[in-house]
């Protein structure tokens, strides 16, 4: 069985403003104590601003700006999601390249509730199984994904899930998949 510790492992964390403020902030938390190195990637200025439901929250510092940020530098990536944020990722052709990047590469995505729609344009859940929002049922499903609902749902080098209250699940899912794709690497 594969150790959680991601010591040296470099995280990308896609997000622009309006993202679920909670759906960054506990992954990465469990990522940083995982001993993962996390940097926040947006086309955003220098801060992007995340949201409880819907309202403002608070600001982060954007660490790498979309416009630098390689795929190639990152060994796994991070889809927060919130409404606005993903839906405003999917306008910006940068971002689905930086997505389709890791999904061609076969990096690890984790990907949580409104997350798994920029997937949709990078290509990346056509014969997948997997999980999301309840409104992203129909879109994934038109693009091919199996779509179940699960609280954390693994497949391959995917693990998405469902909502906030499931970030128990998805964290421990999302370091389980990060850890075991590294000691196959």
């Amino acid at each position: 069985m594969p150790s959680n510790n991601l010591k040296d492992l470099k995280v990308a964390i896609l997000v622009t403003d309006g993202f679920e403020q909670v759906e960054l902030t506990q992954p990465r938390r469990a990522l940083d104590a995982a001993g993962a190195t996390t940097h926040i990637v947006s086309p955003a200025g220098a801060k992007v601003q995340g949201w409880n439901h819907h309202d403002k929250a608070d600001t982060f510092a954007v660490e790498v700006q979309l416009d630098s940020a390689k795929a190639a530098d990152y060994d796994a990536l991070l889809l927060p999601g919130g409404v606005v944020n993903p839906d405003a990722l999917r306008l910006e052709p940068k971002a689905i390249a930086f997505v389709r990047a890791f999904v061609e590469s076969g990096k690890p995505v984790a990907a949580i509730c409104h997350g798994p729609w920029t997937l949709i344009d990078a290509g990346g859940v056509k014969g997948r199984r997997m999980t999301s929002w309840p409104s992203l049922r129909a879109d994934l499903t038109n693009a091919g994904a199996q779509w179940v609902d699960e609280e954390a749902v693994t497949d391959g080098s995917l693990v998405t899930s469902r909502k906030p209250d499931d970030i128990p699940a998805f964290n421990k899912a999302m370091i389980e998949l990060f850890a075991n794709a590294r000691a196959h690497a």
